[in-house]
């Protein structure tokens, strides 16, 4: 069918216009379609490349990473509306990435959901088995959850969710005209603290159910058993006694944890 093909076009600026200096039409079964339009991204998009420190071989850090650009197209592909006269479309432009799916999201599920865990419900169930075997998807519904997780690592803005008569994700590249300008900073600044705050929120949940396994458990315990720092965990049960989520029982030695929470 020739609407189950994929478009990728590439633009010099930030807006569609001719000159294109590059644009390819790819068929083929749903794996091929991914990896040429993955591969139409990953070869035009800047990346930074390392010394050889530790390997012959020098690491080499894309711009945007790999395993974003992938699950992006992957959802595309595998969650479209393949009754569509439309096809889906992968657009680079110097300031961003736009992927367009002829599709509409399931009901009850929101472009701002689409940024939290949430359940999966894909749209062409046979379509999502076979992907899922092959590897491509995990029927889990944390794709897009981590899509936005692994831009905030590296300082890109949170990507944008569109439903309009086509679904359009949006992925902002690291170019320099962005760095220049104070909102995209202040943009940056707040998706990363929201990363940092939400990686916070998780170790203190972390800390709060191994209490509630071992009421005896000490924080040298919890540093072996978390990863954390000392100082970390220090600063985590302090913040959850403040908030009144914990009690310590008794003294330092022989205490014991009390969780409130339930």
């Amino acid at each position: 069918m020739i609407t189950s093909s994929v478009k990728c076009c590439q633009f010099y600026g930030n807006k569609i216009e001719k000159p294109i200096p590059s644009y390819h039409i790819y068929d083929g079964d749903v794996f091929q379609l991914i990896d040429q339009a993955v591969s139409f991204v990953m070869s035009r998009i800047n990346a930074k490349v390392g010394d050889r420190d530790k390997s012959v071989l020098a690491d080499v850090e894309p711009e945007l990473p790999l395993q974003v650009v992938t699950e992006a197209i992957v959802n595309a592909v595998c969650h479209r509306d393949y009754t569509s006269n439309a096809s889906v479309q992968v657009m680079l432009f110097k300031n961003r990435l736009e992927i367009w799916n002829p599709g509409q999201l399931p009901f009850g599920l929101t472009t701002e959901m689409l940024k939290t865990q949430h359940t999966s419900l894909p749209a062409n169930p046979l379509l999502a088995r076979p992907m899922y075997l092959y590897g491509s998807i995990e029927q889990v519904g944390t794709g897009t959850e981590m899509i936005v997780e692994k831009c905030l690592e590296i300082g890109l803005p949170v990507p944008d969710f569109e439903q309009s008569e086509i679904f359009k994700l949006t992925l902002w590249r690291n170019v320099e005209e962005e760095k220049n300008t104070e909102n995209i900073k202040k943009s940056r600044e707040k998706s990363r603290e929201k990363s940092r705050e939400k990686s916070r929120e998780k170790s203190r949940e972390k800390i709060i159910n191994l209490m509630k396994n071992n009421a005896f458990i000490t924080q040298n315990k919890i540093v072996e058993i978390t990863g954390l720092s000392i100082k970390s965990v220090e600063k985590n049960i302090s913040i959850l006694k403040k908030e009144g989520l914990i009690k310590r029982e008794g003294p330092d030695k022989g205490g014991y944890w009390q969780v409130i929470i339930t």
